[in-house]
This record gives structure tokens, C-alpha cells and sequence, in this order.
């Protein structure tokens, strides 16, 4: 067994954030962040203020994300990946994991022109999926 090396390395919190923004933005599905509107956008571009991620680098490790994923994707898993993708990076950059990943889902995209089409009626006859609902039936 090696013995360690003496010393330490620090890691900025811009670091630390590029790593959590390139692991969430490279997960399928995620189109961005969300949250600040125009003026957070544009106090991103000028590297002022970075609506849509949150670090906590003292103890405990946190990551607050919140995000805009495409429509039509299982959001769930969606959030899964990127809190693994997220841990992953964290882990194997810094060797440790954060303690916690808060993930919030704020906006789904759709493409332009491709709206979401609303469900369609069941034909006349077929069941509908409130009709176990408004029977009255106890269903355990």
C-alpha cells in the first residue's frame, strides 16, 4: 500500500460549478437550466450570477439544480441520471460526493412548432380513465 501524500488541494467554487453544470448539461434530456428569466440570462452571459444552480461547498456538499427538460421525456429519470451524472463527476474529480442533489424540474421545452397535442376523447362505448374513479368502487 502507497502511503499518502502529504498536502492538499483546493478546488474553487467556479470549478466546482463548471464540473455540476458540464454533468447536468450533459445528461439526455436536460435542454437547460431554469429560473431568473431574461435578466438572469443575461447576467449569466456576463458570468454575474448562474440562475439554476446553487452550491453549498462547506459542509455538507450541496448542489441545488433547477431545470428545464424536453417534453415528452420521462421526467423521473430524467432527474435520476443527472443527479448520478452530477455524483459521478463530483466524486471522481474531488473524491468526495456531495452530501445532498436537490433537483427541481421548472419548465419543460418543446420543440417550435410541435405543441403538445392534448389526449384524445375514448370513443363512445370505450372506458375512460376516471370512470373507476367516479364509480364509487373501493379499490385497494
Amino acid at each position: 500500500m502507497t502511503d499518502p501524500i502529504p498536502g492538499r488541494s483546493l478546488a474553487t467554487k467556479r470549478a466546482i460549478r463548471d464540473l455540476v453544470r458540464t454533468a447536468t448539461l450533459s445528461v439526455y434530456g436536460v435542454s437547460g437550466f431554469a429560473g431568473g428569466g431574461a435578466l438572469g440570462r443575461l447576467l449569466e452571459r456576463l458570468g454575474l450570477a448562474h440562475p439554476g444552480l446553487h452550491l453549498e461547498i462547506r459542509d455538507p456538499l450541496a448542489v441545488d439544480l433547477s431545470l428545464t427538460v424536453a417534453y415528452g421525456l420521462p421526467i423521473a429519470e430524467v432527474a435520476r441520471q443527472v443527479e448520478a451524472s452530477v455524483r459521478y463527476a463530483l466524486g471522481h474529480a474531488l473524491g468526495r460526493e456531495p452530501d445532498r442533489v436537490t433537483i427541481r424540474i421548472g419548465h419543460l421545452r418543446h420543440e417550435h412548432g410541435i405543441a403538445p397535442q392534448p389526449a384524445e376523447a375514448p370513443a363512445h362505448g370505450e372506458p375512460r380513465t376516471t370512470d373507476l374513479a367516479n364509480s364509487g368502487s373501493d379499490v385497494a
